[in-house]
């Protein structure tokens, strides 16, 4: 069973950065495609960013594109979601998942999750 812990949310205001951090308790964390997922209160739950293992093959939804940059170091067993520009409407519980297989939209899919870290961004 893997286990995923994050940290780095918190409070910031708009404009301002955040970087969140995912540690992975799993020997095969180089071949696990890893992602955040972000939810908001009355929103549907969406995939914000993923890197499959593959290195070269990432995901971001549009709203975040140019702003956020995920990134794993496999030798710590760390993923990373740098956010910049934040704006109030990235404000969400923030999780970080992983899945053995290729990049996914579908929630379900993803096999592993952390318990989530909430970000707020003021205006």
């Amino acid at each position: 069973q893997v286990q995923l812990a994050e940290s780095g949310g918190g409070l910031v205001q708009a404009g301002g950065s955040l970087r969140l951090s995912c540690a992975a308790s799993a020997r095969t964390f180089s071949t696990l495609t890893m992602g955040w997922f972000r939810e908001a209160p009355g929103k549907e739950r969406e995939l914000v960013a993923a890197l499959s293992w593959h290195f070269g093959n990432a995901y971001y939804t549009n709203s975040v594109k140019g702003r956020f940059t995920i990134s794993r170091d496999n030798a710590e067993n760390t993923v990373f979601l740098q956010m910049n520009s934040l704006r109030p409407e990235d404000t969400a519980v923030y999780y970080c998942v992983g899945r053995n297989g290729g990049i996914t939209k579908t929630s379900h899919e993803y096999d592993y999750w952390g318990q989530g870290t909430q970000v707020t961004v003021s205006s």
